[in-house]
């Protein structure tokens, strides 16, 4: 069936325009797109988008589905349906699971679900060594032909620079991604918030921002000795970022991911030890915040992500310094972001560049676009319309987000995913 999105706003982040037009669906891809008042071609089903935004869906890098191992927090149907209602068509998850995701075996049994369960796309990613322990790299090659997309310890950190180069080494051989988290481990162990003013004032364990510049100087000097592609999953303060710049000025393969939480939160947020604001890293300064934004719009940073982490309630209704880490994004994921467009930091393009082109890019997806050939894994929502957040209303399973009773802007109201529409009314 030949489906015509017309009369949409449709964001491109590729040709970087933000202009009225139609977009035609058949067999699963973008057909053709053209500008209002072009002649569009025949179709079977014509669909009036309202003038509402017409985007390329998010690809998330960085989810976390806790299957297998504590299904009760998310399962692969609940983050898919949660990812349909926040406009992102394909999640690239985690190995951070119990037990984790480092043999053939596990990851295919997590590809079996997802394809099974979630609404969504997913691509998993694999664990660079065994056990996350630092101690073994994993079979790489044979994950590599299991579907992995890429390899993460997630947030544990290898201290054994040995190991670590071994497994760049050989990634590089097979050309694979590898997905570091840029934080010295002795410096970041126990920490609950950034160092400064406000950690002493609440008594709140600390680490320096340093931590992270740190890290990511050992992993650039690592990548220019291997050559591996590489991509670092948070940079959250203002000091890492000129050593950023200097890999990409040297040529290095060298991309970083910034989450939304440390784009529109800071360290004042967590107040009187609020834990839904317990992140890993740490909410960082204002000043932190601002130099990410700017980082984003300038393209040295290249990905937004949820960074979505669901907790039970148990684990965060504890003290601040013992309340598990992490919040849910996949929802909030959009109003969040387009808080840096109402705030005049960028235009919707700039964006989507960082929400669906450059990670679909940095992966080798074919998403991420509007152009004639690609997959219709599309967006319609308005970036103007206000409400409320109710935790309570979020489709994970888990609620533990930091922006319950936030004022937001931006709604979803459609997601199409291979041209099937997986959420909202039909129009």
């Amino acid at each position: 069936m030949r489906k015509l999105l017309e009369n949409a706003r449709l964001i491109d982040p590729e040709a970087g325009t933000d202009s009225p037009g139609w977009l035609l669906i058949k067999d699963g891809v973008i057909w053709a797109t053209g500008a209002e008042g072009e002649a569009a071609p025949e179709s079977d089903r014509r669909i009036n988008c309202g003038g509402h935004c017409l985007a390329p869906g998010i690809v998330d890098i960085g989810v976390k589905i806790c299957e297998p191992g504590e299904r009760h927090k998310e399962s692969f149907k609940s983050a898919g349906q949660a990812a349909a209602a926040g406009g992102v068509t394909t999640m690239v998850t985690r190995p951070d699971t119990i037990p984790c995701i480092d043999t053939p075996e596990t990851l295919e049994f997590v590809t079996r679900r997802a394809v099974e369960d979630s609404l969504v796309h997913i691509h998993p990613m694999a664990a660079l060594t065994k056990g996350r322990d630092g101690r073994e790299m994993v079979e790489i090659g044979f994950l590599l032909d299991a579907g992995a997309v890429g390899f993460t310890d997630g947030d544990t950190v290898t201290t054994d620079t040995k190991v670590l180069t071994r497994a760049m080494t050989y990634a590089k051989s097979l050309d694979a991604l590898v997905m570091l988290h840029p934080q010295d481990p002795g410096l970041s162990k126990g920490a609950a918030v950034t160092s400064g003013k406000f950690a002493s004032l609440r008594g709140l364990p600390a680490v320096s921002p340093m931590a992270e510049r740190m890290a990511l100087d050992r992993d650039m000097a690592l990548v220019e000795m291997t050559g591996v592609k590489y991509h670092a999953d948070q940079i959250t303060t203002a000091r890492a970022l000129p050593a950023l710049e200097r890999a990409k000025i040297k040529g290095l393969d060298v991309t970083a991911g910034v989450s939304i939480h440390h784009l529109t939160l800071n360290e004042l947020d967590v107040g009187d030890y609020r834990t839904f604001f317990k992140i890993k890293p740490p909410l960082r300064s204002e000043d932190d915040r601002l130099a990410l934004v700017q980082a984003v719009a300038d393209g040295l940073i290249d990905v937004i992500c949820s960074m979505h982490t669901p907790q039970d309630e148990e684990s965060k209704r504890l003290p601040y310094e013992e309340a598990a880490s992490g919040a849910v994004g996949l929802q909030t994921l959009l109003p969040a972001a387009l808080r840096m467009v109402h705030a005049g930091a960028m235009d919707l393009p700039t964006l989507w560049r960082a929400l669906s082109l450059n990670p679909a890019k940095r992966l080798g997806l074919k998403t991420g676009r509007m152009a004639a050939g690609a997959p219709a894994d599309l967006v319609v929502f308005d970036p103007e319309a206000p409400f409320i957040l109710d935790r309570s209303k979020l489709v994970s399973k888990s609620k533990n987000t930091p922006f319950d009773g936030a004022k937001m802007q931006g709604r979803v109201i459609n997601t199409w995913v291979a041209g099937e529409r997986v959420f909202g009314d039909p129009l």
